[in-house]
């Protein structure tokens, strides 16, 4: 059967491929493209950035950049991503906002921009959708306002956000009670101005797109990792940012699901390219590898990675046999924007596979784990989840049926893919979710199936 998928506004029309071959180029990575306009913004000059991601969520952080004073040009980009070049003049000439900054669907942009806004003297509301008012920021509201910084939210401080921030902040030494990419970085952001040394401590060391792009503008990071797995992360402030010109690697939590794609599928041969592998942000492709996916890996030379310090690779990935996979909760922590397609992944493996630990998934922009759960068992998968943990029992043949992703964007992306391998037509409920992280998702599946 030719596999077709057609788009309406709020859902997307999956029939299985008979093949998927080709090449594809990913949006730019989410959290990096963040972070570039967030610390060009407090950089004095122009900064330069290429092949950022174009979702959704990187245009709520570029529109509440230029709300905060800077200048912002945009210009398409490869692969449908787009370049910017950002004018700002430093952390001094951060304005106040003349409204609500909106942060639509994106809670690193309301969690970061809490952290900056917390570092200079002017008050902000940070606001957003639906979804993004349902999320608890009192991880984010507790170490600010440590710091000085006034925050408050609404019911259980949740959003909106009031933040009036300070010019010169406390330093603390702040342990996360639960691992957070996210909380961390809004910690150090407000670090840059505070007056002396601000620590860190996680219990398992998570993504570090922050610190390795502060080190790029020259503010100078410690990092100290644990033989546990946690990890300590020092700051001295004030401290000022400096401009770059940079290229944004492709999104590694993008790729996982073709990674998948290609595991599953009884036929497919495809070839991913300029994945940003930073070593907390690849254990989607190690854990596949583990579960037995063919998946070649050839790294790009550092010039490609521009003044981001990150390590960028292209990836190949073939039919494959898998097996059952057991995570703990510090593997689950380390994948954790990867954890449904990895459930769909071991639908199709030998075994039983259990992921443990995955409560953060509730607290996303739906109950990822209600989410999952509901969906593929939809499809016929065997899987069910008790308290924090995932069980799936494999390999089982998945049906077509009608999904709801609820509009969160990583279960559309899911249900989709799992629609090239089910038997019959799938239907995905807010599918156009896909356009928070990945607004080219379904031009791409197109071009790769057959």
């Amino acid at each position: 059967m030719t596999a077709t998928v057609s788009n309406a506004p709020s859902r997307a029309l999956v029939q299985p491929a008979v093949r998927l071959a080709g090449e594809l180029r990913l949006p730019g990575d989410k959290s990096i493209s963040h972070r570039a306009l967030m610390l060009a913004l407090l950089a004095s000059g122009e900064s330069r950035i290429r092949d950022a991601g174009d979702g959704a969520d990187v245009r709520s952080t570029a529109a509440i950049a230029a709300a905060l004073g800077a200048r912002i040009e945009r210009q398409p980009g490869e692969a449908g991503n787009v370049d910017y070049a950002v004018t700002a003049t430093g952390g001094a000439g951060l304005r106040r906002p003349s409204g609500v900054l909106d942060c639509g669907n994106s809670g690193t942009s309301l969690r970061l921009f809490a952290g900056i806004v917390a570092g200079h003297p002017i008050e902000a509301i940070l606001d957003g959708d639906a979804s993004l008012r349902q999320r608890p920021m009192a991880r984010v509201i507790e170490p600010l306002s440590a710091m000085g910084a006034r925050v408050e939210g609404a019911r259980d401080g949740r959003p909106p956000l009031v933040v009036a921030g300070r010019r010169r902040l406390q330093p603390i030494d702040w342990r996360t009670p639960v691992p957070s990419a996210q909380v961390k970085s809004a910690i150090l952001l407000a670090a840059l101005a505070a007056t002396g040394t601000t620590t860190v401590r996680e219990s398992v060391a998570t993504r570090d797109h922050t610190e390795r792009m502060l080190r790029a503008r020259g503010v100078t990071v410690r990092t100290k990792l644990a033989t546990d797995g946690g990890a300590m992360v020092q700051i001295d402030g004030p401290a000022a940012v400096g401009t770059v010109d940079e290229r944004v690697p492709g999104d590694p939590s993008a790729a996982a699901f073709w990674l998948v794609a290609g595991a599953i599928h009884a036929n497919a041969d495809l070839v991913v390219r300029r994945v940003g592998l930073n070593p907390t942000r690849r254990a989607a492709v190690d854990f596949l590898s583990l579960m037995g996916a063919a998946i070649d890996e050839r790294p790009i030379g550092e010039s490609a990675t521009a003044d981001v310090g990150e390590p960028v690779a292209d990836l190949r990935v073939r039919s494959s046999d898998l097996r059952a996979i057991q995570l703990m909760p510090a593997d689950t922590a380390k994948a954790i924007d990867e954890i449904p397609v990895l459930c769909l992944a071991a639908t199709q493996a030998r075994g039983r596979s259990v992921i443990r630990g995955a409560g953060e998934l509730r607290h996303k922009e739906s109950d990822r784990i209600a989410g999952i759960v509901d969906g593929l068992s939809a499809l016929g998968a065997r899987i069910t989840a008790t308290g924090d943990d995932i069980v799936i029992d494999g390999p089982t043949t998945l049906r077509g049926a009608v999904v709801d992703s609820f509009g969160d964007h990583r279960l559309a992306l899911t249900f989709a893919i799992a629609g090239l391998v089910a038997e019959g037509a799938t239907t995905v409920l807010g599918a156009d979710s896909v356009g928070i992280s990945y607004p080219t998702f379904f031009a791409d599946l197109e071009r790769i199936r057959s």
